[in-house]
């Protein structure tokens, strides 16, 4: 026997809903591949528990069976029901237990004329028909109808029913985004549509984008897309995670569109332009402060003569940017790394340090070279690596790409491995650098040091820690146990998993650029689940998360450091 949950709740117009829901707790006798379907087939059969929900297909075929199992959006008829599962409704408006009320996202979709468009014409003439005559669908088939008998309409009838040859070459690939099911499992998902109104939402953005990619549809859709939030998203792909059908909505659809918009010169949004034009002329995506890490490392192993604490030009403070552990984190001696690439039995590895590390970050950099020394382990920074593209390929920017995979695949051609430290850098090199045709042996550090650490040179640490598991990171490159079970190795680290540790803070996509008032919102959630815990400091590998959320938790007054992975290791081997 199992023990499961179901979220119960009796819908009542008159009352606020909220007040009548309840968890209700049930044994079930598990059977083999028992579906969460099932189990509530089961409990309805057994206790006469009348829970109400949708079901049709039982083949992951019709999507209206979508609910929430533990928090997280999936399909009954597909999930294998567990002990301990928790089934809830998708975040709309309950009308009874596990059914929710949809009429809202049909209305939409009704209003927003989601068809194929061949021309304004015929469009104005079939709207109009159908809401004033109630013509059915049998009679538009059959072509019976009053209204399509004058030889006007039936010429307009017969031109937009007409199947024609599609030019290949004015059109891009919607195989993916016609696969969708209308579960609106990515509507329930979505962390924007819940802060602002002004993102419709991934489904309707996918759909969109359908009959924008046909070059036989003659509406204004990028534009529409603009309308309706295109820069909003965050490129979080959680709409990808819970959609049954695999369909990404930002990769396979939303990402298409920005570059359509930029091509027609209706986008990006002006923060973006300004960061192309930095990226263009500096090769990084941020201003230069300080001396870059890339640049002073360099310096100091090249030149046996040069010393970080006494180098005139270096205005890197350590002990200055990590001030709320200071008392944990000293210094180190660099020249004591002894980096050597010319040893034959072992891999050639580089090191791709991305824009925030070289120029803001360069702790973090000089954090790397300790941890792999502590390992055993060596490699080189190159000086020639650019920035990977990821902000200008986020905001549609893409021809700008290319010098930049070219720059990367001088630099990176005799390497044996690149390690990163950027989760963005990381997800950029691995899935967007093949369609430039460069295939580099990329990996996480956390994917590199997670079964090599010496746990024996550790010293305990004493502290308590969460990890934020940064988007590109867990959903981009399917990374999320390793840098827990490194975390669950360090000595004297007490680990604390936070309520929704892959929720998406906000800093990605363009959106903490172009529509800041959307990534304080979203990071706002991810402060308050911090703060309930209690820890003493926030884990992550994303320079660019770790950037955000910090700067959040120093607006909310919390004394809570947020560090990379690769820091939290350097103090353990001091």
């Amino acid at each position: 026997m199992i023990e499961i949950q179901v979220l119960r709740s009796n819908f009542n117009k008159n009352e606020d809903s909220d007040n009548k829901s309840y968890l209700e707790t049930f044994k079930i006798q598990k059977t083999e591949q028992m579906k969460v379907l099932d189990a509530l087939n089961y409990i309805n059969e057994h206790y006469d528990a009348n829970i109400a929900f949708r079901s049709s297909c039982r083949a992951g075929q019709c999507g209206s069976c979508a609910l929430k199992i533990n928090d997280q959006v999936d399909l009954a008829c597909k999930r294998e029901i567990e002990d301990g599962d928790i089934i809830s409704p998708l975040d709309f408006k309950v009308i009874k237990d596990l059914i929710v009320d949809k009429s809202d996202i049909e209305e939409n979709t009704k209003l927003m004329h989601l068809f194929l468009e061949r021309n304004g014409e015929y469009k104005n003439i079939k709207l109009k028909k159908l809401k004033s005559e109630n013509i059915k669908s049998e009679d538009i088939k059959s072509k019976n109808h009053k209204s399509l008998n004058s030889d006007e309409d039936s010429s307009q009838f017969s031109s937009i029913c007409e199947c024609e040859l599609i030019d290949n070459s004015k059109s891009i690939d919607t195989k993916k985004v016609r696969t969708c099911i209308e579960c609106y499992s990515c509507l329930s998902a979505c962390p924007v549509i819940k802060k602002t109104s002004e993102f419709l939402g991934p489904y309707y953005i996918r759909y969109i984008s359908k009959f924008d990619f046909d070059p036989r549809d003659v509406g204004d859709r990028t534009k529409e897309s603009i309308d309706y939030g295109l820069y909003c998203c965050t490129s979080c792909g959680e709409c990808g995670e819970v959609c049954p059908k695999n369909i990404n909505s930002f990769s396979d659809a939303i990402e298409k569109l920005r570059a359509l918009a930029y091509q027609e010169n209706l986008g990006p949004l002006q923060p973006h332009k300004d960061l192309a034009r930095k990226i263009v002329e500096t090769g990084h995506s941020v201003d230069k402060l300080n001396d870059g890490f890339i640049e002073t490392y360099n310096k100091i192993i090249f030149d046996d003569n040069s010393n970080i604490s006494d180098d005139k030009n270096n205005n890197f403070d350590s002990k200055k940017n990590n001030s709320n552990l200071n008392n944990t984190n000293p210094d180190y001696d660099l020249l004591n790394s002894n980096i050597n690439l010319k040893n034959p039995k072992k891999p050639k590895i580089a090191i791709f340090t991305g824009c925030m590390v070289d120029y803001r970050l360069q702790n973090l950099g000089f954090a790397l070279i300790d941890v792999l020394k502590a390992n055993g382990f060596e490699a080189d920074v190159p000086e020639s690596q650019t920035c990977c593209g990821s902000p200008l390929l986020r905001t549609g920017q893409r021809d700008l790409v290319a010098p930049l995979v070219e720059k990367n695949r001088e630099t990176f051609k005799d390497y044996d491995l690149i390690l990163t430290i950027c989760a963005g850098c990381g997800a950029t090199l691995k899935n967007d650098y093949p369609d430039f045709d460069l295939r580099l042996n990329v990996m996480d550090i956390s994917e590199f040091l997670v079964d090599s650490l010496n746990t024996n040179k550790m010293k305990d640490l004493n502290l308590k820690v969460t990890y934020h598991d940064p988007c590109h990171l867990s959903r981009g490159q399917s990374i999320t146990e390793e840098p827990r079970k490194i975390l669950k190795n360090i000595k004297g680290v007490e680990f604390i998993e936070m309520a929704k540790p892959n929720q998406c803070c906000g800093s990605g996509g363009g959106v903490r650029a172009g529509k800041p008032e959307i990534a304080a919102s979203l990071v706002d959630d991810k402060v308050q689940m911090i703060e309930d815990i209690s820890v003493d400091a926030v884990i992550s590998i994303c320079p660019f998360c770790q950037f955000h959320i910090q700067d959040a938790l120093k607006n909310h007054g919390l004394d809570i450091k947020v560090m990379n992975i690769l820091e939290l290791l350097q103090m353990a081997y001091k």
